[in-house]
């Protein structure tokens, strides 16, 4: 899902950041290679995103040279994608691509080395924080040591379980947990407050990709 921001003049809607800027005209010119007929209502509906913010992309495209645009009867336009408009999917792809590799390679380091600290201290329940792409990596990190993943912790899961792994709502939900490895991409900093104030900041695993403050929370 791409992180939107809605902000500017006459309600101009922008991605948040660079990333969710290239991801969003990567999935903007994949669909119109796909359907040269789709309507702008139609892409928005696909992309998931306002229809303004579909319109400002696909002009964005059209004066980059990257889609070109044709008017077809009954008063109705259909996008194409040009040379460039080709060669800049490929080159999106590749980056998008090569940022997942890059995460995944981080986020197996950092799981690895956080589980075999709570292996050595003789921990054996550790739990997950927060279900999605991070929690995937923790559980396959999890294999290779003794411990056991009685669940992920997500207070907005809709679900009973993730892969394998029961889903619980709150902390109360697993008793007997000697940890938690932090899994939570989405509000990673009020996940680690909130647990690290129940269970101490030390049993609260963290990531270091998560870019969290560490020591709050542990409070009365």
């Amino acid at each position: 899902m791409v992180s939107l921001e809605f902000q500017g003049k006459a309600g101009t809607a922008k991605p948040a950041d660079a990333e969710a800027d290239g991801q969003l005209t990567l999935d903007l010119l994949d669909a119109v290679g796909k359907n040269a007929s789709a309507s702008q209502r139609s892409l928005a509906k696909e992309l998931n995103v306002a229809l303004g913010l579909t319109n400002a992309y696909l002009k964005r495209c059209i004066n980059r040279g990257l889609v070109k645009v044709a008017k077809t009867p009954p008063n109705r336009y259909a996008y194409y994608l040009t040379p460039q408009g080709f060669a800049e999917k490929s080159r999106l792809t590749a980056r998008y691509l090569a940022n997942s590799f890059r995460f995944y390679r981080r986020a197996r380091n950092q799981c690895d080395a956080l589980l075999g600290q709570a292996s050595e201290a003789g921990w054996r329940r550790v739990a997950l924080a927060g279900q999605g792409e991070l929690a995937e990596v923790a559980l396959l990190c999890a294999l290779q040591f003794e411990l056991e993943v009685p669940g992920i912790i997500d207070a907005t899961a809709t679900a009973n379980r993730f892969r394998h792994v029961p889903l619980v709502r709150d902390l109360e939900s697993l008793p007997g947990i000697d940890a938690v490895l932090l899994t939570d991409l989405k509000m990673p900093q009020a996940s680690y407050e909130r647990l690290a104030g129940r269970l101490g900041p030390a049993r609260v695993l963290t990531p270091p990709l998560l870019k969290v403050q560490l020591g709050l929370g542990d409070g009365p």
